[in-house]
């Protein structure tokens, strides 16, 4: 044991057990709230395995079309349950037989059984950065809801207390705040007021929500969008608008409950709001039994109901993952500061053994499950063991490479903080850079790397914001109570019901039984990605169809055929031009070349109205006769094979094929064999068949794309959820959106990134081109002004 750490003898005894805990417990009734969360599952599978003759009613909310009941039964069908499932003959046999199920929420609690005995309060917010008023609402009012639902379920109708319940409460160690030295198992002295706290937080929720209304704040936040997605159409930026309003809703709400704790002495507002919980329950337990269980940072299982038992990612663990993947270069922590680690599984045989006592009314007993005042862990201990682990068990990359170990030197929060500065810069003119340059493998790489390089940053940074205190820890949490609590456990519940901290082997628990538990399910996770293969699932094997039931839907330029607007107008203009006309006409071209592109990217279809204003003049039976004879070989040359395989799969499947673009309908004469629906752009002509450089209607971009599609299916009786597109650009993510199956093939930055967000497939089909660059069709008189 540390010395600095060194335990005397308890200043308070708490209620000790006297029996078996199935014995002291059996024929109670135990109310749970959050039994679908991590502590709360394995309570039910305790209270199910250990105590044969208690009665769990569980609080659970429904989800959507999932009642509170088939949420149960759909856990109770996880793995641990399976051996008690089986025996009584499954999951509903098992409910039936042990669980009652309320449905409801917190903080609206439905009516109690009268004949409870013990409330076990486990549900809560465990995220450390929530919105105040989001934070505020589940531990605090959701507190008060239930401790108001226990009175009135154990009050007779005159509202007097005819049955005391026994009110387990579980809080965190760490509602402590920015404490040092020793915590003792005791309530926090402040004078901070609960009510008026929450009153307050939840103000200032209807506040910041009302500044993101405001006619300053949305043009702000309307140019951010129409920046990354005006091409794409006014919904969708629209659409991009509302997100980013609400994104800047939450992150002002944290930003405004973090600053709100530190300002009163926490850490955060999760332990902030925690500490205002715990001062709900001793104001409204004082008639209550009570007894307060205080968990450390809660981690992968020792024993039970299996060594690593886990589910999800905890504190430390996108720690450890991320330094196995060579992803983590340094940390910010303290090396000698104790990460107050403790397994799951002796949380809870301290909160059943808790749940057996008989604290005195109106004397709330506290109890801290942790690690560090008789068993710490420092960093520079975490790290040496994880470093071991993963030289013997080293991360292995998709491209089939080891991950490199970092060499930690802990230079503490400034230095990591000044890389993180230096390194966002440079992020940020890269990301700038990316975004102008040229379409093509090598800037898609530059921006995945951008992307990636993106992510770690932010990894940083949200643990530095989230957790800095916690990595220069200089407190500890007496766990006196809890030993006493544990040292009175009857000898033949030792094994089962075992929270004795100091007995962890953290050596064995790090390398054999918690890094492995979370590391394995990755590996595996990736191995399967690996075999099936890069791309994923909306790139599928087509399966046969009803006719005229799915579209297979496919954007031209850049995604079927390797070709532009600007090039495919100088094929029909140039070899009709003298060679005199040729370099004017290609001087005049590169001159309004800038203009093209900055209209391109501001609208689309401005763009390519301008572009066909240069149209104007040629007859349109001779542009057609041209493509016919002279254009068709270059244009199907520079079609993808890859393309062509993928419609004639769609054909064969019995798929509708349809060409959405915005090119000029006589360029698209070649590709009428391969598609059952064309839609292109038509120019208008006048009384002579000659082009005017107009069209007759807007040209198919954008949304128009999407909402044609949904015509479309609604007059066809298409199911759009099987249908496929295939489009390479930011502008059709309307299109993409609107169909089950979105292809981003060869993608620009912008959908390169909606893809990877998204799950979508992206592809890369090319053109095996034999005709040249920049040859162009035999002269073509007839086309000619």
């Amino acid at each position: 044991m540390n010395a600095a750490f060194a335990q005397g003898a308890p200043t308070h005894v708490p209620p000790l057990l006297d029996g078996r805990l199935k014995d002291l417990l059996a024929g109670k009734k135990i109310v749970m709230t959050g039994v679908t969360g991590f502590i709360g599952e394995q309570i039910l599978w305790k209270i199910l395995t250990e105590l044969p003759d208690t009665r769990a009613v569980v609080l659970v909310r429904p989800k959507g079309s999932v009642s509170a009941e088939q949420r149960v039964v759909s856990l109770l069908k996880k793995p641990i349950f399976k051996e008690l499932a089986s025996a009584v003959g499954g999951a509903q046999e098992l409910l039936d037989q042990r669980v009652d199920v309320l449905s409801g929420d917190l903080p609206n609690v439905p009516e109690l059984p009268r004949d409870l005995d013990v409330v076990i309060h486990c549900a809560g917010d465990v995220s450390f950065d929530p919105p105040i008023d989001s934070a505020f609402k589940t531990n605090v009012l959701g507190t008060q809801a239930l401790m108001e639902a226990i009175r009135v379920a154990c009050s007779d109708e005159q509202g007097t207390l005819v049955r005391v319940p026994h009110y387990v409460h579980i809080s965190t160690a760490y509602t402590a705040g920015r404490r040092r030295g020793a915590i003792p198992e005791a309530a926090h002295e402040h004078d901070v007021d609960y009510r008026v706290e929450t009153e307050q937080a939840l103000a200032m929720g209807k506040l910041v929500e009302e500044q993101s209304r405001t006619a300053e704040m949305l043009a702000t936040l309307r140019k951010q969008a129409e920046r990354e997605h005006r091409q794409a159409g006014f919904l969708t930026t629209a659409h991009d608008t509302e997100r980013r309003r609400q994104e800047w809703v939450k992150a002002k709400l944290v930003e405004a409950g973090t600053e709100r704790a530190r300002s009163l002495g926490w850490t955060d507002v999760y332990t902030f709001a925690k500490a205002m919980g715990e001062r709900v329950v001793v104001d409204l337990g004082k008639d209550f039994k009570v007894s307060i269980v205080r968990p450390a940072i809660v981690e992968s299982s020792l024993v039970h109901p299996y060594p690593g038992w886990i589910e999800g990612f905890k504190m430390a663990d996108p720690i450890i993952l991320a330094y196995g993947k060579g992803q983590l270069k340094e940390f910010p922590a303290s090396p000698d500061a104790a990460l107050d680690i403790v397994p799951c599984d002796h949380v809870v045989n301290a909160i059943i053994a808790a749940c057996a006592t008989e604290p005195t009314i109106g004397e709330p007993e506290f109890y801290h499950c942790s690690t560090g005042a008789r068993n710490p862990m420092t960093f520079r201990e975490i790290y040496e063991y994880i470093r071991e682990y993963f030289a013997q068990h080293p991360y292995t990359r998709s491209d089939g490479t080891v991950a490199p170990l970092a060499t930690w030197k802990f230079p503490g929060e400034q230095p990591v903080q000044r890389f993180l500065d230096v390194a966002g810069k440079a992020h940020g003119v890269g990301d700038r850079l990316v975004s102008w340059a040229p379409r093509g493998k090598y800037t898609r790489q530059a921006a995945l790397a951008l992307d990636k390089q993106g992510k770690q940053l932010d990894f940083l940074r949200r643990y530095l914001s989230l957790y800095g205190e916690y990595l220069q820890s200089q407190l500890h949490f007496v766990d006196d109570c809890t030993m006493a609590l544990h040292n009175s456990l009857h000898p033949e519940d030792r094994e089962a019901f075992a929270f004795d901290t100091s007995a962890v082997d953290w050596r064995t628990y790090m390398m054999e039984i918690h890094t492995p538990s979370i590391t394995d399910p990755v590996r595996r996770l990736e191995a399967l990605r690996n075999r099936r293969g890069k791309r994923s699932s909306t790139f599928k094997e087509l399966k046969p169809a009803e006719p005229g039931t799915v579209l297979a839907v496919f954007d031209l330029d850049g995604t079927v055929m390797d070709t532009n607007v600007v090039e495919t107008y100088l094929w029909a203009r140039l070899p009709g031009l003298s060679p005199v006309g040729r370099v004017r006409e290609l001087a005049e071209v590169a001159a309004a070349l800038p203009g093209y592109l900055g209209a391109d990217r501001r609208d689309r279809a401005s763009f390519l109205r301008s572009m066909y204003r240069r149209y104007a003049g040629m007859e349109m039976s001779r542009l057609e006769s041209y493509v016919d004879e002279q254009m068709a070989p270059f244009v199907k040359d520079r079609l993808s094979p890859e393309a062509l395989a993928r419609i004639e799969e769609h054909r064969a499947a019995g798929h509708t094929t349809v060409l959405l673009t915005g090119v000029i309908r006589p360029l698209t004469r070649p590709l009428e064999d391969l598609f059952d629906v064309i839609v292109a752009a038509e120019l208008a002509t006048d009384a002579h068949g000659v082009c005017t450089g107009f069209l007759t209607s807007p040209p198919m971009v954008g949304e128009s794309r999407s909402a044609w599609l949904r015509h479309y299916a609604e007059l066809h009786g298409i199911d759009l959820s099987k249908s496929f597109a295939y489009a390479d650009s930011h502008v059709d993510l309307p299109m993409l959106t609107t169909v089950g199956n979105p292809v981003a093939v060869q993608p620009d930055v912008g959908l390169l990134r909606a893809a990877r967000k998204n799950g979508w497939s992206v592809v890369d089909w090319h053109a095996d081109r034999s005709i040249h660059r920049w040859k162009l069709p035999r002269r073509a008189e007839q086309t000619a002004r």
